[in-house]
């Protein structure tokens, strides 16, 4: 078990994360998008979904609910409505898929942590080509889906980039998803209750990360830090929360 005065020193960086990210989010000359803006979706990793599940309610009071299994990832995942077009996936192992092994990285999380995001795009095939100009490494555009528990089925394309500023499995450069025509966005049909009040990142490097949003118009001022973490401020029932 964590010693007391740890986890005072962590909620204590993490109020100071949040204050800095919020003041220093911006636009520049009017074309570049704030992260908060751009964020379609938020990845917290845990390592069993009902224990994740019930620690998000215990913060938020709001319940999220079982979206599915992405088959052949090994993962399965919760959602909780973050306001429009924004919502929070739980995701965690899915050791029911065959050859799904207990070792999976997010098995070994301790705790709850956010550990990457997706940002949204209308057309991720022009993305991918200016990943191509800017010389940046990239997989994609590829399909996915998975089916929702009213039997529904959700689709979408994603485009990864290369995870070269990650720590683990917390990265903070994003993927961009592009949901298909006619697929509901989960943000609309997940719980609701909670909104997005601000979205940052810390990083030992943070031109590095600058530099990495830069072809995509993607703006934020990433503050300085040892460890490599995302943090989002996040209106609850219960007040605003802060994750990381």
């Amino acid at each position: 078990m964590l010693g007391h005065g740890l986890i005072r020193r962590r909620e204590i960086l993490r109020m100071g994360l949040a204050a800095a990210v919020v003041s220093r989010t911006r636009v520049v000359a009017g074309r570049e998008v704030p992260i908060v803006n751009a964020l379609d979706h938020l990845l917290l990793g845990v390592a069993d979904l009902d224990d994740g599940m019930s620690w998000i309610e215990q913060r938020t009071g709001i319940r999220p609910a079982v979206g599915g299994s992405h088959p052949g990832r090994g993962t399965r995942n919760a959602l909780l409505s973050l306001g429009a077009k924004q919502y929070l996936e739980i995701i965690a192992p899915d050791l029911a898929q065959p050859g799904v092994s207990e070792d999976l990285e997010l098995g070994k999380l301790s705790e709850p942590r956010l550990i990457n995001w997706a940002a949204a795009t209308t057309d991720v095939e022009a993305l991918a080509a200016r990943a191509k100009a800017a010389g940046t490494t990239f997989f994609g555009p590829r399909d996915g889906s998975r089916a929702t528990p009213n039997g529904g089925l959700l689709k979408w394309r994603t485009l990864g980039l290369t995870a070269y500023l990650s720590a683990g499995p917390i990265n903070p450069i994003p993927f961009f998803i592009q949901w298909a025509a006619g697929s509901q966005h989960p943000s609309s049909t997940a719980p609701s209750g909670c909104t997005l009040e601000s979205f940052g990142i810390s990083h030992p490097t943070p031109a590095a990360v600058a530099a990495a949003f830069r072809p995509f118009d993607l703006d934020a001022e990433i503050t300085e830090s040892k460890e490599v973490a995302l943090l989002a401020g996040i209106r609850t029932p219960k007040g605003v929360i802060q994750l990381t």
